[in-house]
């Protein structure tokens, strides 16, 4: 094994969590991505945006060939490496709490790195190389014996406690050691994270009792809540936890992605920070665990809601927030770091929290009706912030935004944020009942209608025989295959069957679906919006086949960036996208329910 072994591309990382911060590891066994204690703090090991930025590697040291998947219904990864003389397994997870069950997930966690090698056959020689570069690559650390054996080091804000029995060797900040396992044999690396001026040591466990615990609790998890039965089972189920694994158990907020900086094109500057929890994202994620699992956080994601964003008192919906309700996410560049496969600049923060996105309004409110069995009865925060939503739709969906995707430039008069506007106040006139005092369903249902109305006349576009992505103009754009997912229209209606054929036509690179013409590759989610409307439009066989087309592109672990590159299948962009899991659940949903004969988008 050498020092410089990385993966090459986004799909050679398998996705760990503890359901407060997330590690990848590649294919070569070596951890290149850990932020923690929360997903969105600076890195420990950051080697996927820079070779220097840190890593902890542990492989042999012959060449060896891979193969790896998931312990059961877990987030635990098991990866069989075989050489020339043998094998061994190698098992990595991130802790959870000792005894968490099923609503446990994620709390209390010992934010720990658990690794450990066991023995499959013959005599294999490995390497082990731990180099933390704490601060996203800025502190080398100094590494010091502990008087309990283990190897302790602190570094500006970070702690870090390494347990294992391989004799180790510092240098350099790293340790290294080598070390050979035969068939049976094992051997564990415990690698743990403490503020070092709290006076708090790492909580100490048993690493194979901690490995055990963690393998049964992500079991319990998924025993408890994964209710889907229909097609594509195993792959809705894998993107559930993927889901939960996004999750940020204190809170209940959900991240749009694990990474921050993956680039939507190689070289380019598209380098976006998904750590962080949009108000789109987390609705849609709420509808997927509503098909997938048994969304019992519903009220938790309410709650959560209504806190971040306090009192609107007329003022405009924040699309995003930290995991905890941190408002300010303003963007810098770090310009240290060369960037993954030297695509710049690298980007902390997201100044999209700046921007106006009126179809979140819709997303919020349409999760509440969805999940209305779930919520029970409503509190007064909730009812305060439902309404809230439908009177700022009411009062705004006339006037432009930056659009769901989060265009930095000229506000437009987008049509996936009108209809979405119209599904708020459609929504909100729904749940009238439940809203109190302050609910206005004869005033919602008319700005409903005016909605309604002013996008089949203006986003439809005479000149080429389809709705367009905006008022007035020309341009296709793959967002407005939610028009019938959300009962705008149904998939049936010629105008829109005019809409979905020529997004196939002119969008599309086999089962990839671009976001307007021009754009760099097939974004994910689009490409299942696809599935989902041909499934809706009683065209299930194409439906079908595009969906297999996109499993087929999911790597190894069955994992999804936000795009894949048509002409090489490559996945580009941040990494594991909740955006791209969420599709994969509703559109196998709605391909189960086009064969049970029910066809009524995510309405029903």
């Amino acid at each position: 094994m050498r020092d410089g072994d990385a993966a090459t591309t986004v799909a050679d990382y398998g996705f760990l969590s503890d359901c407060q911060s997330a590690a990848l590891i590649s294919t070569r066994g070596s951890i290149d991505w850990w932020c923690v204690p929360r997903f969105d703090s600076p890195s420990i090991f950051g080697r996927l945006l820079d070779p220097a930025a840190g890593h902890w590697a542990l492989a042999p040291v012959e060449e060896f060939t891979v193969t790896r998947d998931y312990v059961g219904d877990s987030l635990v990864l098991r990866t069989q490496m075989r050489t020339a003389n043998g094998g061994v397994a190698v098992t990595d997870a991130l802790s959870l709490a000792p005894g968490a069950r099923g609503h446990e997930i994620g709390m209390h966690v010992p934010h720990t790195l658990l690794r450990t090698v066991e023995g499959v056959q013959g005599e294999v020689e490995c390497d082990v190389v731990v180099a933390p570069r704490l601060e996203y690559g800025l502190t080398l650390p100094r590494w010091g014996r502990s008087d309990d054996g283990s190897w302790t080091c602190r570094a500006g804000p970070v702690g870090l406690q390494m347990h294992t029995d391989v004799p180790l060797d510092p240098g350099g900040g790293d340790l290294r050691g080598r070390f050979s396992v035969r068939a049976g044999d094992q051997v564990a690396f415990r690698l743990a994270y403490a503020p070092p001026y709290d006076d708090v040591e790492p909580l100490r466990i048993d690493s194979a009792e901690a490995l055990e615990e963690t393998i049964r609790g992500w079991q319990s998890w998924s025993d408890q809540h994964q209710r889907y039965q229909g097609r594509y089972r195993t792959q809705v189920h894998r993107s559930a936890l993927v889901l939960q694994g996004l999750t940020y158990q204190p809170s209940g907020a959900i991240v749009a992605a694990a990474t921050t900086s993956l680039p939507e094109e190689l070289g380019g500057t598209l380098n976006w920070d998904y750590r962080f929890a949009w108000l789109r994202d987390i609705s849609l994620a709420m509808q997927a665990l509503w098909v997938a699992a048994c969304p019992d956080e519903a009220n938790r994601f309410f709650d959560w809601v209504a806190g971040a964003m306090g009192q609107l008192g007329g003022a405009p919906l924040q699309i995003m927030y930290g995991v905890t309700g941190e408002r300010d996410l303003t963007e810098h560049s770090l310009d240290h770091l060369a960037g993954y496969r030297d695509s710049r600049p690298v980007r902390v923060g997201n100044d999209a929290w700046r921007q106006r996105q009126l179809d979140v309004l819709g997303e919020v409110l349409f999760a509440a009706d969805l999940l209305r069995d779930q919520l029970g009865e409503l509190d007064e925060p909730t009812r305060e912030l439902l309404v809230s939503l439908a009177d700022q739709a009411a009062a705004d969906w006339t006037r432009p935004d930056a659009g769901m995707w989060e265009a930095r430039g000229t506000e437009r008069h987008y049509t996936s944020s009108k209809v979405m506007c119209w599904v708020a106040l459609d929504r909100a006139v729904r749940l009238a009942d439940r809203l109190g005092p302050r609910a206005r369903p004869a005033e919602w249902a008319r700005a409903r209608d005016e909605v309604h109305a002013a996008v089949l006349e203006q986003a439809w576009c005479e000149e080429i025989g389809t709705f367009a992505g905006a008022f007035g103009s020309d341009r296709l754009d793959a967002s407005l295959l939610l028009i019938p997912l959300v009962g705008f229209l149904p998939a049936a209606d010629p105008r829109m069957l005019a809409t979905i054929d020529a997004i196939r036509d002119q969008l599309a690179d086999g089962a990839l679906i671009r976001r307007w013409k021009g754009d760099t590759a097939g974004f994910t989610i689009s490409s299942f919006w696809m599935v989902e409307c041909l499934a809706l439009a009683g065209r299930v066989e194409e439906a079908t086949a595009s969906f297999e087309q996109l499993l087929d592109l999911a790597g190894d672990l069955g994992l999804y960036a936000e795009e894949i590159d048509p002409g090489s299948g490559e996945q580009l962009g941040n990494y594991p996208q909740a955006f791209s899991h969420i599709g994969l659940v509703n559109a196998a949903w709605q391909l189960t329910r086009a064969g049970e004969g029910i066809g009524r988008g995510r309405t029903g």
